[in-house]
């Protein structure tokens, strides 16, 4: 049985006509986003370079990507296309800057009508969600964009094998688990997951909300 509420049935219409379309993708609204943008800015992103936001929600970061990047930049997937146009409709300051045709529907993490010219992409708050599979995925898949430069996302870490497998109070007081959301995972299962994947990651020391440790993945450097 899943413990996932957004599997629920119904789960995101329910939050869009009560107009919690904020509060489901986990609260701290400005000051995620506020995060989400310098952690961006710092990898590089500049104007001129195409964002993939995945898991975007209700634009959290697209309210304040999309105004900084040229338009058309910004694409967005989530499992969830109805709370992106939630977004769209209450969030954007100019709506008209992003396409509704650039936010896709993906709980697959396959980016179906992703374009080729992403240059970075990011998951923040996301694979607490789901199960480690998941992020094998998507790093899988983000391989077809040949112009990625970077991808950043978040997990939650245990410390060692046996504190993973019961439950572990995070350093912002979240309970994470291993085998129901929030999930934690260990920093060796991570760096494994990119290394048969094709990345090389970094782990950063920003502190992120709830505990949560942002990470960089970068394209192997082909052996000679």
């Amino acid at each position: 049985m899943s413990h996932n509420p957004y599997e629920a049935a119904g789960f995101y219409d329910a939050a869009i006509a009560a107009g919690r379309h904020r509060a489901v993708v986990g609260g701290r609204w400005d000051e995620t986003g506020r995060i989400q943008m310098e952690v961006l800015r710092a990898a590089g992103l500049q104007p001129h370079h195409y964002l993939l936001d995945i898991g975007a929600g209700s634009l959290r970061l697209g309210c304040k990507a999309v105004p900084y990047l040229e338009p058309g930049h910004y694409w967005a997937t989530d499992a969830s296309r109805a709370i992106m146009l939630a977004g769209h409709r209450e969030e954007l300051a100019a709506p008209e800057r992003l396409d509704p045709a650039q936010l896709i529907e993906d709980p697959r993490f396959e980016f179906p009508g992703i374009p080729q010219t992403i240059t970075h992409a990011i998951a923040f708050a996301v694979f607490p969600h789901l199960p480690m599979a998941y992020l094998r995925r998507a790093l899988t898949n983000l391989r077809q964009f040949e112009r990625l430069e970077q991808f950043l996302f978040t997990v939650f870490l245990a410390p060692d094998a046996v504190q993973a497998a019961r439950p572990y109070r995070q350093p912002d007081g979240v309970v994470t688990h291993d085998i129901r959301p929030p999930y934690h995972l260990l920093a060796d299962d991570v760096e494994h997951l990119a290394r048969c994947t094709g990345w090389q990651v970094a782990r950063h020391a920003v502190i992120l909300p709830r505990g949560q440790v942002l990470y960089s993945a970068t394209r192997q450097a082909a052996e000679d």
